[in-house]
C-alpha cells in the first residue's frame, strides 16, 4: 500500500473565481436551487432572449471578440503569453470562402456544431456559441466533438489539435483547443445546454451530447475543463458586451459555482446518486491519512480530483494500485469531495476532516 501526498494547487489562477456583474436581481429566481430545478430556473432566466440576425455577427466581434488594435481575438489561432503565427484585424481577412491553410480568413465558428441542432434558430445566431476563428482551423475542427487526444493527426500553429479521443468513454475523432481555452469552451456547453433545457427534443444531437445535454463522458471532461481553466477577464468583457445585444447572460460565467450546483460538488442529490457502494473511504471522519479503495477493480492509473465544499479544486493524483492512503494532515476540518475515475467509471463520495 502507497502513500500519495496531497498535491495542493496553490496558483490563484485555479482558486480565484473572476466574477462578471448582472443586473441587480438578475438571478433572484434562482437563489437557494440545486440540481435540474436551478438549471431550469437558469433557462427562464436566460430564455426569449434578442436573436442577433447572423449577418450583423460580424459586426457584434468587433466589440464582443476584440483585441487592442482591432485585432480578432481567434482562439483558434491566438497563443496567450507568446505571439501567434498570425493575427487578423477587423476589416481585412474576412470570409473570403477559401480555406487552403491557415492565416487565409477567419469566419464564423458555431464552436457547438450547428448540425447538432439541424442549422435552426435561434441557436445559429447565438452570440453565446459563436466565435471568430480562423477558417482553415475551422474546416478542420469540422463538426468533431471537442475533447482530448493523445496522438494528434494535425496540429494547429497555437497547438489546437484533432485526433483520437483519448478521454476515457469516447474513441472517436475530437478537437482539442488549448489549455488556456477550455474553461471558455466547457461553460459556452454549460449555457447551451441550459438556455436551450427542455427545447431540444428535435436536435439531432451528436456523440458528444444528446440534444442540448453533454454525454456522460463530455460532461466529466467538460466538469475537468471548468475546473482547471477558471473565468478570465476575456469571458467576463464578452459576457457583458453579449448581454448588450441579446440581453441575457451566461450564468456560469457570471457564478461558476451555479456549474457545481447542477452537475458537480455542490449537488448533495448528484453526489448521493452517483456515489456507489464499492467506492470505500475510510476512516470517515479522518485524521492525517484516507484511505480509499474500489474493492475487485484494478484502479492503477485512475484520475482523483479533491474539491471542498466551495468547489475548489485542491488535489488532482493518479492512483498507483487499487487501493490508496492519502496525507491529508495539511487539510482543516471540514467536508471535501472526491472523483474517481477508474476503468469506465466515474465514483464520488464524500469525507469529513475532523481535527478535534
Amino acid at each position: 500500500m502507497k502513500r500519495a501526498a496531497f498535491m495542493f494547487l496553490t496558483a490563484w489562477s485555479i482558486l480565484t473565481i473572476t466574477v462578471a456583474q448582472p443586473p441587480a436581481g438578475y438571478y433572484n429566481s434562482a437563489s437557494g436551487l440545486t440540481g435540474k430545478a436551478l438549471q431550469q430556473a437558469l433557462h427562464d432566466i436566460t430564455d426569449n432572449h434578442t436573436v442577433i440576425p447572423y449577418d450583423n455577427l460580424y459586426s457584434c466581434f468587433l466589440t464582443t471578440d476584440v483585441k487592442p488594435g482591432n485585432i480578432v481575438w481567434d482562439m483558434y489561432s491566438d497563443k496567450p503569453g507568446s505571439t501567434p503565427a498570425y493575427v487578423y484585424t477587423y476589416g481585412t481577412g474576412q470570409e473570403c470562402g477559401n480555406y487552403n491553410s491557415e492565416a487565409d480568413c477567419f469566419n464564423r465558428e458555431h464552436s457547438f456544431p450547428k448540425s447538432w441542432f439541424d442549422d435552426a434558430s435561434p441557436m445559429y445566431s447565438d452570440l453565446f456559441h459563436l466565435y471568430p476563428t480562423d477558417g482553415y482551423v475551422n474546416n478542420r475542427r469540422s463538426n468533431y466533438p471537442f475533447g482530448e487526444t493523445a496522438s494528434p493527426t494535425w496540429t494547429s500553429s497555437n497547438g489546437s489539435m484533432v485526433g483520437p479521443s483519448s478521454w476515457t468513454g469516447y474513441t472517436g475523432i475530437v478537437f482539442e483547443p488549448i489549455d488556456e481555452y477550455k474553461g471558455d469552451f466547457a461553460r459556452t456547453y454549460f449555457y447551451m445546454a441550459t438556455r436551450y433545457y427542455g427545447e431540444d427534443a428535435g436536435w439531432p444531437g451528436s456523440d458528444m451530447t444528446t440534444g442540448a445535454q453533454p454525454k456522460p463522458w463530455a460532461l466529466t471532461m467538460l466538469l475537468a475543463w471548468h475546473r482547471t481553466d477558471a473565468v478570465s477577464t476575456k469571458e467576463t468583457d464578452r459576457n457583458n458586451e453579449v448581454y448588450k445585444y441579446q440581453n441575457n447572460r451566461n450564468p456560469f460565467i457570471d457564478d461558476p459555482q451555479f456549474v457545481e450546483k447542477i452537475w458537480g460538488t455542490l449537488n448533495p442529490v448528484e453526489v448521493i446518486a452517483a456515489q456507489p457502494a464499492i467506492l470505500k473511504l475510510w476512516p470517515n471522519p479522518a485524521g492525517d491519512y484516507l484511505n480509499i479503495e474500489v474493492p475487485g477493480y484494478d484502479c492503477a492509473g485512475a484520475s482523483l480530483t479533491v474539491f471542498d465544499i466551495r468547489g475548489c479544486l485542491l488535489m488532482r493524483e493518479t492512483l498507483d494500485e487499487d487501493m490508496t492512503q492519502m496525507d491529508i494532515h495539511e487539510l482543516k476540518a471540514g467536508i471535501y469531495f472526491i472523483h474517481l475515475t477508474c476503468g469506465q467509471g466515474t465514483y464520488s463520495g464524500s469525507f469529513v476532516v475532523d481535527r478535534r
